[in-house]
């Protein structure tokens, strides 16, 4: 049967066609069941015991995906006009669909509705698109009644006009909310509604017809979109990313093009509902309501009292209806700002806002990790039945999130994981639903968990397509590899490798020779990881999408399968591995004569650790090879290095934590800093070499579709923290360029305090922009340079086995070579913009996540116990201090009022001594930013940036089931012999 559609259009160049679309019907496409008499059994896919079979709606399909994942959600029919809606609509959840629609044990079976002669449905005249969809949903619910009369049918609809439509047609129709109630045998399901408009609107007629109390007005109204975009477009309105305080929760920026400096807003009714990573449309306040981040560091009280308070008091108004009453942070501690917070001072001002449009929502499909909020009675707990609860977020720059549930009293020692659905004028805090349960509060695993989730790492198992496409082991070198022309056999060279201890994805391997006439041959050993992943595999899809291996303290989260990882593409010593060989003809004093790539065959004599390679370096009594090859490796790359540094590459520093792992319960015994050598730095100018090399080969062969990284210049204003810190220690810091900044930081160094040149570092190193990836056909050529290494052009190519980006240079660069085709995907500049934004956004998650890792050890190694250890002020604030402890590689706020108890001699510092307050008398404390002091106002205690000072490290739990690592300042008497750092 074909139906046909006939229109004329308008081509660009004024031309008249007429255009006939035909739309075939087909009688033999089939109901999925086995119930259906007429249904072919290959197409089977719902259950015959089924108590009932669901027929989906577009908007359950968008905005329920939480509740359809759900377990006890089976025997779903899908028609394929809401599956063409759903991707045409969310891409996100459309994917999610598309999962249950392939999972067996889930049973959701897509209907083409569109192409059965008795389901389809045309537009009627008048009628829009979407009422038409809808009532195309409605036929195919009838003709599976009609089909399977012996079946319960339900429409499954948020839409309540589709579901009057469908009940006057005599389906069965219900919303979530009325099938979970349903459901008494799955109580979790309620849980799992999505808090929509729909919903919301449904509870009110389930609660009666007196509509809903009435409430005051929170927030201001978000401004239309048209009125957003014309307001951007005459200047009215800045568009930017907002970026929300990890320190305090209401106070956020966003920087744009149209002002040069980042936009501050300040206080909960500035921020008016947006959430970190949303885009926003942002009013500037007039110059004189401008003011400065707020300089008072909220102390862990003050943050308590606020999360204590968090939520909405219902008071009765004059007119006997109930009414919101905000509560505002600044009622329980002055320095939030928004409250009494910020700076006003004419120095510290800068351009000052408020949100008027929501651009671009953020809210996470994956969720947000929480626990609920206690009950506010202490020793009180959550009653059985329905109950409204607040979740904490464990990340306090997210709000509080308002869920309904029947499991309060069963979640209240677990984190969970909720969704945001809405956020209301009237409401302090978004409304969502509960998604799952994660694990106890505290286990080690739960939190993983939650780490892991909060940076959105992937963590599922390998799809068998995937393990598919990987060699079977014990794999071994065969003939045809042997045998390949373009392949150097490299197995007589002296190759060695030098990782981490306990490394088994060995990426690379390095040696050098002596060659006749006197000059040196380097050579860099990279595993040949694409000869594995083929473009456009299963395999090289979900690496593409994983983008970067995770690592963890206690595990690793692999890019590719381990059989790949730790053996096939491995370079471990004594076995024969295909590598893909960077190698140069040097001088003796490192002059670079001959560069040339080949893919090789290698056969490394060892595979070392950091401190092995350094001992044998150190041990000239040592002659073999690869003792007298490390010497001279580390001997060329200390001239690298210095070369590097004459063009103005930055030696950073960062305070990088390693733990000792007990063996048995993988819990931390020790932490520390980890220990840098010069085998590490001798490795680094290895990498940084042929990085550098293998840049400039792809993009002299491939200049519009490289992929290089750049590491953008800082602006002006990123370097003022470093500068105030070192004019206050006396030092001028000479940030005009790269090479001006190396000099300053070359010469911060104070003879007599050796720590000092790191701190100076480190703070350095927070103030610089992040390094990206990109497409060399997206920018010019000014553009490419990366300002921390003073190179023209770098890239990745050193780590494929664990970084997707490496992937795609090896295979620009076989293309450069001639020894493959460049693939199509790299030609496709859509898909490679794509490709660039995952490997930028799953690169930085992964950072996230180990230091998040990093973060929890460190609070498992501390628990139950208090520690006094030396510290070092990195930044000072109005009523406080941020302080780093280099024994432990930790940082982390104390408070005057902790000094103030300590007396003087918690700080080295050549300030007056204390004085003590009057009992109950809050101390007042003056700040100097310009100096970087802060001191008691009656000429007590005074505190400097850069002052070394004692504190007694330990864990405590606050409100909201968060623990966190508590510094207060203690007397340096109580340090340990020889801990002391001058």
């Amino acid at each position: 049967m074909l139906q046909s559609k006939t229109f004329v259009k308008k081509t660009k160049r004024g031309k008249i066609l007429k255009v006939v679309r035909e739309h075939y019907l087909r009688e033999d496409i089939y109901s999925g069941s086995p119930l259906d008499p007429e249904c072919d059994p290959a197409s089977f896919k719902l259950s015959p015991d089924a108590q009932r079979y669901i027929v989906l709606d577009t908007n359950v399909a968008l905005h329920q995906m939480d509740f359809l994942e759900h377990a006890a959600v089976t025997d779903v029919v899908v028609p394929a006009i809401v599956l063409e809606e759903v991707r045409a609509r969310n891409q996100s959840v459309f994917q999610r669909l598309k999962a249950l629609t392939a999972s067996d044990f889930k049973r959701f079976y897509v209907f083409a509705n569109e192409n059965h002669k008795d389901t389809y449905v045309k537009q009627d005249p008048g009628e829009s698109p979407n009422d038409r969809n809808d009532r195309a949903i409605r036929r195919a619910a009838e003709w599976y009644s009609q089909r399977l009369p012996g079946k319960p049918i339900l429409l499954l609809t948020d839409d309540a006009g589709n579901r009057t439509k469908a009940i006057e047609a005599g389906v069965e129709a219900m919303s979530c909310a009325a099938y979970a109630r349903l459901r008494e045998d799955v109580p979790e399901l309620s849980d799992l509604v999505s808090a929509g408009l729909a919903t919301q609107a449904e509870q009110r007629e389930v609660g009666g017809g007196a509509g809903p109390k009435k409430k005051r007005r929170v927030f201001e109204d978000h401004k239309p979109l048209s009125e957003v975009t014309a307001g951007i477009k005459a200047g009215r309105y800045h568009q930017g990313t907002l970026r929300v305080s990890r320190f305090n929760p209401w106070e956020g920026y966003i920087a744009c093009q149209s002002v040069e400096q980042e936009i501050l807003l300040s206080g909960r009714g500035a921020l008016n509902r947006a959430m970190d990573g949303d885009v926003v449309a942002v009013e500037l306040l007039p110059e004189e309501q401008w003011r400065g981040p707020s300089a008072h560091l909220p102390t862990q009280a003050e943050l308590d009292a606020a999360d204590a308070s968090e939520g909405e008091e219902e008071v009765l108004g004059e007119d006997g209806g109930a009414h919101i009453a905000q509560v505002d942070p600044g009622e329980h501690y002055p320095g939030v700002a928004g409250a009494a917070g910020g700076d006003d001072t004419s120095a510290a001002r800068q351009p000052t806002g408020r949100v008027v449009g929501i651009i671009k929502r953020s809210w996470r499909t994956r969720g947000y990790c929480g626990s609920l909020q206690p009950p506010r009675v202490p020793g009180a707990s959550h009653g059985p039945g329905t109950a409204s609860v607040l979740v904490c977020p464990v990340e306090r720059r997210y709000p509080f999130v308002r869920i309904t549930t029947r499991q309060a009293a069963t979640l209240s020692d677990k984190r969970i994981v909720v969704a945001i659905d809405a956020w209301d004028t009237d409401s302090l805090y978004p409304t969502g639903h509960y998604v799952r349960t994660l694990g106890a509060i505290g286990d080690k695993e739960t939190e993983t968990e939650v780490l892991l989730l909060e940076n959105d790492i992937n963590t599922a198992p390998f799809t068998p397509a995937v393990h598919a496409c990987v060699p079977p082991l014990p794999w071994a070198l065969g003939e045809a590899e042997a045998a390949d022309p373009a392949r150097a056999d490299l197995r007589h060279l002296p190759v060695c490798s030098v990782d981490p201890p306990g490394c088994k994805d060995i990426d690379d391997a390095l040696h050098v020779r002596r060659l006749a006439g006197g000059n040196l041959e380097l050579g860099v050993h990279i595993a040949d990881v694409t000869h594995f992943l083929k473009p456009d595999t299963a395999m090289d899809e979900e690496a593409g999408r994983r983008a970067t291996t995770v690592y963890l303290v206690q595990r690793r989260i692999d890019m590719l399968p381990k059989p790949l990882t730790e053996d096939i593409c491995s370079l471990r010593s004594g076995v024969d591995r295909l590598a893909f060989s960077a190698i140069w003809e040097v001088t003796p004093d490192a002059q670079i004569l001959s560069t040339r790539f080949t893919k090789s065959i290698i056969r490394s004599r060892e595979a070392l650790t950091y401190a092995e390679a350094q001992a044998r370096i150190d041990d000239e009594r040592l002659t073999d090879d690869v003792s007298c090859n490390l010497r001279e490796m580390n001997r060329l790359a200390k001239i690298l290095r210095a070369r590097r540094s004459e063009r103005g590459a930055l030696s950073l520093a960062s305070p990088e934590v390693k733990f000792e792992i007990d063996t048995e319960t993988h819990d931390p015994l020790d932490v520390g800093m980890y220990q840098l050598r010069d085998t590490n730095q001798m490795v680094e100018e290895m990498m940084l070499l042929a990085n550098c090399s293998v840049a400039e080969a792809t993009l002299g062969a491939f200049p519009a579709c490289s992929l290089l990284r750049r590491h953008p210049t800082p602006a002006p204003r990123q370097f003022e923290p470093l500068l105030r810190a070192a004019a206050a220690a006396g030092f001028a810091i000479d940030a005009s360029s790269s090479k001006t900044l190396a000099a300053s930081l070359d010469g911060a160094v104070r003879a007599s305090d050796p720590y000092f040149n790191k701190l100076v570092r480190i703070m350095a190193t927070r103030c610089m922009t992040q390094a990206v990836y990109f497409n060399s056909g997206e920018l010019s050529v000014p553009e490419y340079h990366h300002y921390g290494l003073a190179a023209p052009l770098y890239t990745h190519f050193t780590s494929p086995i664990r970084r997707y980006a490496d992937v795609v240079v090896h295979r620009v660069l076989m293309a450069a070579l001639g020894l493959a085709p460049l693939p199509g995907s790299m030609r496709d500049r859509p898909r490679v913009a794509d490709t660039v934004d995952n490997l930028n956004v799953r690169h930085k998650n992964a950072q996230l996540a180990g230091r998040a890792s990093v973060e929890l050890h460190t609070l498992i190694f501390f628990r139950g116990r208090t520690v006094v250890a030396d510290a070092r002020v990195t930044r000072v604030r109005a009523n406080g201090l941020l302080v780093f402890v280099p024994k432990y590689g930790i940082e982390g706020p104390v408070h005057l009022d902790d000094a103030d108890r300590a007396g003087k001699e918690g700080v080295s510092s050549s300030a007056p001594a204390a004085v003590d307050s009057a009992p109950g008398a809050v101390p007042r404390f003056v700040y100097d930013e310009e100096k970087q002091t802060v001191s008691r106002e009656d000429g007590g205690v005074a505190y400097t940036i850069f002052d070394t000072c004692a504190v007694t490290i330990s864990v405590e739990e606050t409100a909201g089931n968060r623990r966190v690592l508590a510094l207060r300042l203690t007397d340096r008497a109580q340090l340990p012999d020889g801990e002391r750092m001058g």
